[in-house]
């Protein structure tokens, strides 16, 4: 299974570098973690909302509906399916402290790339699952001088108890147990691409043979 971080794919380049992915690992099943801008691609991939995205696609599929050009992704927000044998959940958008008390259906234009409190609510009462998908990280994984982390992360993690979550949005590569789970924060897709272990659940961190200046 092929697991990436964040394609900001609406840059040709980077485009370009998400793809090679795609034709390195030939996969049958991708896991992404948001940041994605683009939705027709090689291989299924189940992914979760970032903060820079298409937010018409992205409301196009929460409400269910199927673009033509979405037809091999499937977004998980605050939802659940079986992938490769893995029960995958995910938490779309990113954290605004001024958006999260409010509904989603008062979220506009920019704002809809959010999560509120009725997301992570709605992720809570999900079971069994063994891998989580989250755009922002939690506490206590990464530090800059200060926590980017979000507590509501942290919360959601303790509720769900997964074996791995996997976070996209800060660009680094990291890993920690927070609340008797291992996190990975993905590098991005440009960097590096993951291999994922359904079975065992290894996950492996693969640097791309051309280099970030040459053309994949």
């Amino acid at each position: 299974m092929l697991v990436l971080g964040d394609a900001h794919a609406s840059d040709p380049a980077r485009r370009e570098a998400l793809l090679e992915c795609y034709r390195t690992v030939d996969p049958e099943h991708v896991l992404q973690a948001g940041d994605l801008e683009l939705y027709d691609l090689p291989a299924p991939t189940w992914f979760i909302a970032g903060n820079n995205e298409d937010l018409d696609v992205i409301d196009a599929l929460r409400a269910g509906e199927d673009p033509p050009e979405t037809a091999t992704v499937h977004l998980l927000a605050s939802t659940a399916a079986t992938v490769d044998g893995l029960r995958v959940a995910g938490l779309s958008g990113n954290f605004a402290p001024t958006q999260y008390d409010r509904s989603r259906d008062e979220l506009e234009g920019d704002r809809r790339r959010h999560f509120t409190h009725e997301d992570v609510e709605r992720a809570a009462e999900l079971s069994d699952i063994d891998v989580l998908l989250t755009h922002e990280a939690p506490t206590g994984l990464l530090s800059y001088g200060y926590d980017p982390g979000c507590e509501h992360v942290t919360a959601l993690l303790e509720t769900l108890s997964p074996d791995l979550c996997l976070v996209g949005h800060h660009h680094t590569h990291r890993e920690g147990e927070i609340a008797n789970t291992r996190v990975v924060s993905l590098a991005p897709a440009w960097e590096r691409y993951y291999t994922l272990d359904p079975a065992g659940l290894v996950l492996e961190s693969h640097e791309h043979e051309f280099g970030p200046d040459s053309e994949p």
